[in-house]
């Protein structure tokens, strides 16, 4: 009995209207990144284990996949190692290798291999897949694409600035109005932290705001609780989860919290330089509103935080996200090297834009033209017609097969194809074509020795 086949959860195939979809993003994405002056990299699918792991935070290493040494994987494994069956030793023993987990990581390992050959501020950008071992659900997928734009080597609020408008520039040309930039910047947090009297779980203290869209503010409190904090410094917190107005009177009513605390305020200025640049500037589309629960837990974030939500009515996690990294090559040997880098989450953009119907109706139409296949000898003319077509740039196909005619129609409106050209026995006999527009119905012949009105006409 053959076995029925199927795909990993978490993982996906996708039909040409998707592939066209998706390119269709890929396609605006990529044109913006070069606009603003970003350069095209791309880094292996897996990397060295020690490259990713300890990166990303307890709550990351454990998403990330691991790949098996190739032969016979067990034969390093000790017996003592093997009896106590503890993953964590045993792990490193059969696995020297792992898929990567996001681009920042071996964006960082690629600049400090490549110092030498690169000009510093290096404005970079990256379009690949990712994998992560998370749980499946609606716009969270195993193996995902990332679209990421990084600047490194400047330590200038100005790329911060940059990537707002980068985000706004990009959300509008995909006609996504109304998605809002959240902001927040690490140091505040950190500020925070000292001032509730939790410096020493600050890591702890942000996993858990981090998640306030997830569990809501009781669920938030109980896993601090749950993390080491005292019910004092969750007490303390509380201010935070109700704090609102307009992003000037929130960045007051920080100073005034933060005001005992040399980083949190050195957070809030950085913050207040953002915004009010950004508000000098204007956005086309997007909105940008300051977060003081956004915490990102990635632990390689020092400053400023992006984290970018869909417009109003639409459920769906964040779209897209990132922030400025003061040291992250220094993991790598190379102090000292300031970034900042944003992602746009592609696959929830994509069903974002599917749920507002805001992809172009054009977008499934993969061929413009299809010849009809009358037979042999009519189908060598249809296909020196193809072949003209196609050297225009007209995307073009003759019918494989003189089947039935309804049939071969059939294919065109599957395939929503707007023109259909016909060269049977007559139309040879006149040296004509005949035109059929599938929308009206209207025919038109046109002359097979002057192709090129047609194609002007197109």
């Amino acid at each position: 009995m053959a076995q029925k086949p199927g795909i990993p959860k978490g993982t996906r195939d996708f039909s040409p209207s998707e592939v066209q979809k998706r390119n269709y993003i890929f396609g605006i994405v990529r044109k913006h990144f070069e606009t603003f002056g970003f350069q095209p990299i791309e880094t292996p699918s897996f990397e060295n284990s020690e490259t990713l792991m300890g990166k990303y935070g307890d709550e990351g290493d454990r998403l990330i996949f691991k790949i098996l040494n190739s032969g016979d994987y067990l034969k390093k494994v000790d017996e003592a190692t093997y009896g106590a069956k503890d993953a964590g030793k045993m792990t490193p023993k059969i696995s020297e290798k792992a898929l990567r987990y996001d681009l920042t990581v071996p964006f960082a390992r690629y600049v400090v291999m490549h110092q030498n050959e690169i000009d510093f501020p290096f404005k970079r950008y990256q379009i690949q897949p990712v994998w992560r071992a998370d749980r499946p659900q609606k716009g969270r997928f195993r193996e995902f694409f990332q679209c990421d734009a990084d600047v490194v080597g400047a330590n200038s609020l100005l790329q911060e600035v940059e990537l707002v408008q980068l985000y706004d520039a990009v959300f509008t040309d995909l006609k996504l109005e109304g998605a809002t930039i959240k902001m927040n910047n690490r140091k505040i947090l950190s500020g925070i932290a000292e001032v509730i009297g939790a410096q020493d779980l600050l890591i702890d203290f942000t996993v858990a705001l981090d998640k306030l869209d997830k569990k809501g503010e009781e669920g938030v409190k109980k896993e601090m609780s749950e993390r080491g904090l005292s019910a004092q410094a969750i007490a303390k917190v509380e201010p935070l989860f109700s704090l609102s107005g307009s992003n000037l009177e929130q960045l007051q009513a920080l100073k005034k919290m933060l005001k005992d605390s040399e980083i949190g305020t050195k957070g809030v200025e950085e913050l207040q330089f953002i915004i009010e640049t950004v508000e000098e500037l204007g956005l086309q589309s997007a909105n940008l509103a300051i977060d003081v629960t956004l915490a990102r837990g990635l632990n390689y974030y020092t400053g400023a935080i992006f984290e970018v939500a869909a417009p109003k009515g639409v459920k769906m996690g964040s779209i897209g996200g990132g922030g400025r990294y003061d040291d992250l090559t220094g993991i790598f040997g190379m102090k000292d090297v300031s970034g900042v880098g944003i992602s746009f989450g592609l696959d929830r953009i994509y069903l974002v834009l599917e749920e507002l119907n805001l992809f172009p109706q054009e977008i499934d139409q993969s061929l413009q033209v299809l010849c009809l296949n009358f037979g042999d000898k009519e189908s060598q003319a249809a296909l020196k017609l193809v072949t003209e077509l196609r050297k225009n740039g007209i995307k073009a196909d003759l019918y494989p097969s003189s089947a039935k005619i309804n049939k071969q129609f059939k294919y065109a409106n599957n395939r929503n194809v707007p023109y259909v050209i016909s060269i049977g026995s007559q139309e040879l006999q006149d040296g004509e074509f005949t035109v059929k527009n599938m929308q009206s119905g209207e025919q038109v012949n046109y002359a097979l020795s002057t192709p090129r009105v047609f194609i002007e006409n197109l």
